[in-house]
């Protein structure tokens, strides 16, 4: 996959321009650039990941890219408290495959969330994985779970095939505002 790619999967999740994101599980930013691309000079992203090498080097492409966006990298676990301002938006692009108990951690995301703000996510649409893919969860998984976690209109966005697992989709699930914070 390329920009073209992850700006595709993620282009009919974004209804405005600007805002406050972030990308949980960034690695070297594919997706905080698609964000970039996509929310125009306006936005504040910020990019979180655990790797500091992946995060310096997304930083450098995005401010040769993108230089009038704000974006702040930080180095940290998304599945533990994270300090964060309440977000308009969250991508998670291929990192939730990479958690095993999922429900706990969407429900701590959600509060991360303004009422109504959107969680875009990207995943193999499998329910079975591998080495590298150990978590993966289909479309009809996510709906499911994200249901489970306080999210409302679920929905399909777009998907490209996979040479991995056959198909990877993007969907979006937004902040039920009626759900109370834990």
């Amino acid at each position: 996959m390329d920009h073209h790619d992850h700006v595709a999967l993620l282009r009919p999740g974004i209804t405005r321009t600007g805002g406050v994101w972030a990308d949980l599980g960034s690695g070297t930013g594919a997706f905080t650039l698609a964000l970039a691309d996509l929310l125009g000079p306006d936005v504040t992203i910020y990019s979180v990941d655990r790797d500091g090498r992946s995060l310096k080097e997304q930083a450098d492409a995005l401010h040769r890219r993108f230089p009038e966006t704000k974006l702040h990298t930080i180095q940290a676990d998304f599945t533990r408290p994270l300090d964060l301002p309440l977000l308009d938006g969250i991508v998670m692009a291929n990192s939730l495959h990479f958690v095993r108990d999922k429900l706990p951690v969407v429900q701590a995301i959600r509060e991360l969330l303004n009422p109504a703000g959107s969680l875009l996510l990207v995943e193999y649409n499998v329910d079975r994985g591998n080495v590298w893919v150990p978590h993966p969860i289909s479309f009809g998984s996510w709906q499911t779970l994200a249901t489970a976690a306080g999210f409302v209109d679920t929905s399909w966005l777009n998907a490209r095939p996979s040479r991995f697992l056959r198909e990877i989709y993007s969907a979006r699930s937004i902040s039920d505002p009626s759900v109370a914070a834990n």
